[in-house]
């Protein structure tokens, strides 16, 4: 990917992501935001239903319909995308993220049909016992940036429960679509042209740029900014900086496990 001041993406989505409840459940915290080349960013309501909001099910099965489109999309969601290194190395997991992606459905089944996240915490579905983690463990760019730990439950701000709750649809896409979509940086920093891209995004990142309007929830602020930054960024060129952080050979391989939050340097 060269840098140039030409935008590389025609569609910019942010999504504020929720963990409450069940996959099927319609979650108020859960919001979508789209922006195009020449449209600014608007809010994306589920399909008609009785349900008023998105499900996590449904959300993903949308993002599959979206991202299948030869439209080069960048989406930016709100959850953690991977596991501090320490992670592999107490439960012994080789440091590839498709692997990683599959041992933590198996244990966290948390896609399943009422299924809470919860639930799987608590021991009464899956096996999450065998894949818990310490909140102490931070992942490099969560230091960076000061993130709150993907492992820190039950507080303010948390990540956990949407992380938790977020992984197996990460891994329903990249079944689905494959080599057809880039999940940045886990296949590499560099993104082949015309690619569509999904990465984590950090709403604090990026918020303070664009002004709060009382007429949005917190939720759909988060969604509103990271759809109007990616757009923002792209057209100006900071977007392809950010996903070619400077960052030394060692650490670019430590990132292509534990993931890296875009528009951290």
């Amino acid at each position: 990917m060269k840098h140039t001041n030409r935008p590389i993406f025609e569609r910019y989505i942010g999504i504020d992501y929720s963990g409450a409840e069940t996959p099927t459940s319609s979650l108020k915290g859960l919001r979508v935001f789209m922006a195009t080349r020449n449209l600014d960013a608007s809010e994306v309501l589920p399909p008609p239903s009785p349900r008023k909001y998105w499900t996590r099910q449904g959300l993903a099965h949308w993002l599959l319909q979206i991202l299948s489109e030869p439209t080069p999309t960048i989406v930016g969601i709100d959850h953690g995308f991977s596991f501090p290194l320490r992670y592999f190395e107490y439960h012994r997991i080789l440091p590839d993220w498709d692997v990683f992606l599959r041992d933590f459905q198996q244990h966290w089944p948390t896609d399943g049909q009422n299924v809470y996240v919860d639930f799987v915490r608590h021991g009464s579905v899956g096996n999450g016992a065998q894949r818990t983690g310490n909140p102490k463990w931070r992942r490099t760019t969560e230091q960076r940036c000061r993130a709150k730990s993907v492992f820190h439950f039950d507080v303010q701000g948390s990540v956990a429960k949407s992380t938790h709750s977020g992984l197996p649809w990460l891994l329903f896409l990249r079944e689905k679509l494959g080599q057809q979509l880039h999940f940045w940086p886990f296949d590499g920093f560099s993104v082949p042209v015309g690619r569509s891209v999904v990465a984590e995004a950090y709403p604090a990142l990026y918020k303070h740029r664009f002004p709060s309007s009382s007429s949005m929830t917190g939720d759909q602020q988060d969604a509103w900014a990271i759809a109007c930054w990616l757009k923002q960024a792209d057209s100006n060129g900071e977007l392809q900086i950010a996903m070619r952080p400077q960052l030394d050979p060692s650490m670019q391989l430590m990132a292509k496990t534990e993931g890296w939050i875009l528009g951290v340097a």
